[in-house]
Formats: structure tokens, sequence, C-alpha cells
């Protein structure tokens, strides 16, 4: 490990408990905090973190979310009537820039939402989460409302499989850590460089290209490191997270866009065939499935019309 980077881990890497919530809150003065959950058939769960994250953290004794939406991107189940039920800000996917036809992706939502949303702090969360704690919220916000010299911030935690502890990101061991390892050094202290519960401040992130599928937790890590470099961004040990875990195809297809976003900033080179294909034993044998691999990305938001307009306004 570069040293640059043992010095940042001392540094930069804290637990939820260095921060208690009255500290926060006092540090927060006029900064506008914005709670994102990206959601996609997640009506088992959506309502829970919803209203964990109302109840512990939108109140008038601790009024530290100033806004909680969740953005759909086109649920066939019943994730949008439980999350209003809950207390949600529900948006559609479809509705927000109508200009530009959306394409399916978690990045694609989480672009979108910085159109929807004003908080001067924004805090993604995934709506999967099982189990959830406000802490996931406090803590990966804490740095950014305690430390002017912070921009962003990543959660970090155990990942069990199953009853297996540890064994979970199985993406994050196979390809990104070695991707990071061996071609951003600088980004190998991340725990978590995949997870999805992560806060930034919109100064930063409306600046950042969002690859519109899997690759965007790692497109924004990278990209943010070469915005504002190592010691503005850090992480926040917040426990355990649980959540519904994906099969290995669906594992395969992650990486492959991952590995993808990756390439793309290495060299900004042609890929002359953006596809995955994979195999399935049926009646008579194995069956071919091929996939595209997720390569279009979304502009920063400074340079999307609309945009600049709402900002102009408020």
């Amino acid at each position: 490990m570069l040293e640059e980077v043992e010095r940042w881990l001392g540094r930069r890497s804290w637990s939820v408990a260095d921060r208690p919530l009255e500290r926060i809150l006092a540090a927060k003065r006029g900064t506008t905090v914005s709670v994102v959950l990206p959601a996609l058939n997640e009506e088992a769960t959506v309502g829970a973190i919803v209203d964990v994250i109302r109840r512990e953290l939108m109140t008038d004794a601790v009024p530290l979310v100033d806004e909680l939406v969740v953005v759909d991107s086109g649920s066939t189940d019943r994730t949008a009537e439980v999350a209003a039920a809950a207390g949600a800000r529900v948006v559609a996917r479809d509705a927000i820039l109508p200009r530009i036809p959306a394409v399916p992706g978690k990045g694609e939502v989480l672009w979108r939402s910085l159109m929807v949303t004003g908080g001067d702090v924004v805090c993604f969360v995934d709506a999967d989460l099982r189990d959830f704690s406000a802490d996931f919220v406090s803590g990966i916000v804490g740095p950014l409302l305690t430390d002017p010299g912070v921009d962003l911030v990543k959660a970090m935690y155990d990942r069990p499989l199953g009853d297996a502890p540890g064994q979970g990101g199985r993406v994050t061991e196979l390809v990104a850590r070695p991707l990071l390892n061996l071609h951003w050094p600088q980004l190998a202290g991340f725990v978590q460089p995949l997870g999805g519960e992560y806060a930034a401040r919109r100064s930063l992130l409306e600046r950042l290209p969002f690859p519109v599928g899997y690759g965007v937790e790692l497109g924004l890590l990278v990209d943010a490191l070469h915005t504002v470099g190592l010691d503005a961004l850090a992480q926040v040990d917040v426990g355990v997270r649980k959540h519904r875990h994906q099969d290995g195809q669906a594992l395969g297809r992650m990486a492959a866009a991952i590995y993808r976003t990756a390439q793309l900033r290495l060299s900004r080179g042609h890929l002359v065939r953006p596809r995955l294909t994979q195999f399935e034993r049926g009646e008579h044998g194995f069956l071919p499935h091929t996939y595209p691999v997720d390569t279009e990305e979304r502009p920063p938001m400074t340079e999307v019309a609309e945009y600049a307009e709402r900002r102009r306004v408020a």
C-alpha cells in the first residue's frame, strides 16, 4: 500500500461513533441534506428504510435530513405506493428530464436525481437494505458537515453472505479491488468501493459524468479522485449491511460493466464489442445469452441546460 494511502487511512477513515448526532447537528447550520433512494421493485424493504429516516433524522429534535426522495425506475410492484405511504416524495425516473430518453440502470437514476433534489449534500442509499439503521445516513453525512475539506464519503461495513460473515461483496473482491489496486492505487484504502451508500457535496456531483449502469460507483470514485484529490475523500464504518444478493450471472454482468467503466477511464479507447455472452443449460444443452455491457455515460449535470436553469432560478 502506498504511504499516502496509509496516511489517508489514519486521517480519513472513521467510525460512526466518532461524530455523535449532537455534533453533526451543531455543524449543520444552513447546509441542506437530501437523501435519495434509487428503487426498482423494492416494495419489501423501501418502506422500512423511509420510515427509519423520517422517524430518526427528520424530526424537530433531529432535523438532519431536509429532503427524502425515492426515484422509481419503472417498478412493476408496489414500490412507489409503499414509499409514498411511508412518507417519501416519490418521483418516476421517466418524468425527470423527459427531453432525454431514459435508459435502464442505477447510474441513470442517480444522475437524474440531481434534477429533483435541492440539498447542498446529496446522500445515496440503496433501497434493498434490510435491518436498516439511520447510522447509514448520519455516518456518511457527518464528515461533510463537520469538515469543509471533505467532498465525498463512502460507507464501509461488513457484508455477510447468508450466514457467512464477510463473504458478501464478491464483485468488489474479484473485480473492483484488483482494478483499483493496479490502476488507481490511491483508492486502495476504500473498504467498500462499490457500496451504494455514499454522500457527496452537490458541487462535486454536478461536475462528474455518471455511468448509467453498474459502473456508476467505481466511475464516480475514480473521477472524484481526479477532480478533488484523495484527501477530499473519506469513509465511515457504519456496521453491517444486509441486502438481497444477486445470482452469479447477474454478478457477471455487473463485473463486465465495472471493467468497461474502468477501461474507459484508463484509455477512453474504443471497445470493438461491448457484449457479454453467458450460458444456461437448457433442454438440449447449454444455451448462450448475450447481453450488452453498459457503456453509455451521462455528462456532468452542469452541462444540462435544464439543470443550469433550475440552479439559476433557485
